[in-house]
């Protein structure tokens, strides 16, 4: 049952600027979420094992963001604005509520630059709004490479269908989201992949890595942000029991391996993550993928 509640704040100032996302404020509409994906890292046993049970709706989020974003501008106090930094922007409940596209009207009136990260298609929706706030936004004054006041990031673990079922059951599946990908990159946003997590043997293969790279970079993206898995706690709803639970059922040959590399941390062992980064830093190299948002934006913009 979606619950719809008052808050008293929703634009976000962070305290340091993500130097991979850029994010300078940040605007969550809802809370939870409905694409359920096993590795998110808000899981715990405030939402329980299906998130899409604890939906809520912000109903004075539009309101806020008004007066915030009003009071920042005053100030000349202009930032990119991450939509959304703990759920997805786009879940369902947004063909019924819509606020995301009224925040991007309320954005778009008060000129601020925004960054969406998103694994939905409805994007497509908004991208007439988006052009306008491209073109509109006064950018952060140091920042002024970007050029255009929009940057659209689609999350991906994997492009793998099956793959997604398992571990993104209630999202979009890969290939609407790299339908969807092509349509964005046609309307020429500054767009990339946050190819987050990479689950350990099953899409951080060397087969499975040079297949995502090559189809992102045919597709045209202009960045790419690969990052390993991180997993919290060990009750019924935490991320790591989920996906302990995943492993067990559809890799059971993997799952000593999953309990040795998570035995003492909630992250990958430091050789891992070395030889992670390693292999990265070469598969951009070689598909010539930039993991930087500013260098992207100076590459399209200049060339």
């Amino acid at each position: 049952m979606i619950k719809e509640i008052e808050v008293t704040s929703v634009l976000n100032k962070t305290k340091k600027r993500d130097p991979w996302f850029l994010d300078d404020y940040t605007f969550n509409p809802y809370s939870s979420c409905s694409f359920n994906c096993l590795y998110c890292y808000i899981r715990g046993s405030r939402y329980g094992t299906n998130l899409e049970k604890k939906l809520s709706v912000k109903t004075n989020a539009i309101e806020l963001l008004d007066k915030q974003l009003a009071n920042r501008a005053r100030k000349g106090q202009y930032g990119i604005i991450v939509l959304s930094s703990v759920t997805d922007p786009y879940l369902q409940i947004e063909k019924e509520y819509k606020l995301t596209q009224q925040a991007l009207e309320v954005i778009l009136k008060h000129k601020f630059p925004v960054h969406i990260i998103t694994k939905s298609d409805m994007i497509s929706r908004d991208f007439e709004l988006l052009k306008e706030i491209e073109q509109n936004a006064i950018l952060p004054s140091d920042l002024p490479q970007l050029k255009k006041g929009v940057i659209i990031s689609f999350s991906f673990s994997t492009i793998q269908n099956n793959i997604g079922k398992i571990f993104e059951p209630g999202a979009p599946l890969p290939t609407k989201r790299i339908e969807t990908l092509r349509h964005t990159i046609n309307q020429g946003f500054l767009t990339g992949v946050s190819f987050m997590p990479l689950i350990p043997h099953i899409t951080d293969t060397s087969e499975q890595l040079h297949q995502s790279f090559k189809l992102f970079k045919d597709i045209g993206v202009d960045y790419i942000f690969p990052a390993t898995i991180t997993l919290f706690g060990n009750g019924k709803a935490d991320s790591k029991t989920l996906i302990f639970n995943a492993i067990e059922k559809y890799y059971p040959e993997l799952l000593e391996k999953y309990k040795k590399f998570f035995a003492t941390s909630t992250q990958m062992p430091a050789y891992y993550q070395n030889a992670f980064r390693k292999k990265m830093n070469e598969l951009c190299q070689e598909y010539g993928l930039h993991n930087d948002i500013i260098k992207a934006a100076v590459r399209k913009y200049t060339s």
